[in-house]
């Protein structure tokens, strides 16, 4: 299946999921240093897959999904230290970090096709 457009694309898809996820459970943290952190990394994320595919070319396709994998790294690390700070239960840094590892995984896949 060719992919014609990067709303298609499930890695796309799911960082879009992930986005949400992380406004959603940090809503009411009033550090807006780690919040600006970590929004601005997961929203990276879904970026430059769509920037990336936009460009039209394998080669610089690839270079964003990198970018994109480097954002998911940021994210989950960011994600070490809300739980370090007490601003998520293990339980959702469980969750947000298996779909951070989940997209990281689908980029890689990605980056192979190509």
């Amino acid at each position: 299946m060719k992919i014609e457009r990067f709303e298609d694309i499930i890695a796309w898809q799911k960082a879009g999921k992930l986005t949400l996820e992380i406004y959603n459970t940090f809503s009411n943290c009033s550090d807006f240093c780690f919040l600006n952190q970590i929004r601005r990394a997961v929203i990276s994320i879904m970026n430059n897959i769509a920037e990336g595919f936009e460009r039209n070319t394998n080669k610089e396709f690839r270079n964003f999904l990198f970018i994109a994998k480097g954002s998911c790294a940021e994210v989950r690390s960011m994600l070490y230290l809300g739980y370090r700070l007490n601003y998520i239960s293990k339980d959702q840094f469980n969750k947000l970090a298996a779909s951070v590892v989940e997209v990281s995984k689908l980029l890689s896949g990605l980056i192979k096709t190509l």
